[in-house]
């Protein structure tokens, strides 16, 4: 995994963000509509930051649950945050030693790829929920997918990604990070066919 995949990933997942406009569209991602996941991006991001820059986490909100974070500015929130994240994983020096994830310690490396993941996993989420396609370079969608498998057992106890979704043998590097992820590849929303 390399810092270099995170830049164009980012300009893909805003792309996605920007022609966004129901709502309440359903998403591929278990348990959230549109608003609920951009509320669980504004939500995480700040942790995540803190985490690269290895500085105090944010002070808590109350959970994710009880936040409001999708203002009428989320799409100015989200494009300053995603860049700022950018910022701070690009430098290899983001990726090496450990750092802390609110209380847990963890590979710095692992936060790095939890970005990567959530720019393409909640890219596609997006893309689908609003009738886009999502274009993902394949050394970023085998990024993912190397992470999703790496972490998908403790992934799935945590509710973080459902059971793994089998895939074709010739599916793309970018349906097997979905399906490694718990989400089906074929998923299209009910309200844009």
């Amino acid at each position: 995994m390399t810092a270099e995949l995170l830049r164009p990933a980012a300009g893909e997942f805003l792309r996605i963000a920007d022609a966004v406009h129901d709502l309440a569209a359903p998403t591929p991602c278990a348990g959230y509509d549109v608003r609920g996941l951009l509320n669980h991006l504004l939500y995480w991001g700040p942790w995540m930051i803190a985490a690269g820059r290895r500085s105090a986490a944010p002070s808590p909100l109350g959970g994710e649950a009880d936040a409001a974070l999708v203002t009428d500015s989320w799409r100015a929130d989200l494009e300053k945050q995603t860049e700022t994240l950018v910022e701070v994983f690009e430098p290899p020096s983001a990726w090496t030693g450990t750092t802390a994830l609110g209380s847990a310690s963890l590979p710095a490396a692992v936060v790095g790829a939890m970005v990567l993941g959530e720019f393409v996993l909640h890219g596609w989420d997006l893309a689908r929920a609003s009738g886009q396609q999502l274009r993902c370079a394949p050394e970023a969608a085998t990024a993912v997918y190397e992470s999703a498998v790496a972490m998908g057992e403790q992934a799935r106890s945590m509710g973080v990604y459902g059971p793994a979704v089998p895939v074709a043998a010739d599916a793309s590097p970018l349906e097997r990070a979905l399906g490694a992820a718990g989400r089906d590849p074929g998923w299209s929303c009910p309200q844009v066919g």
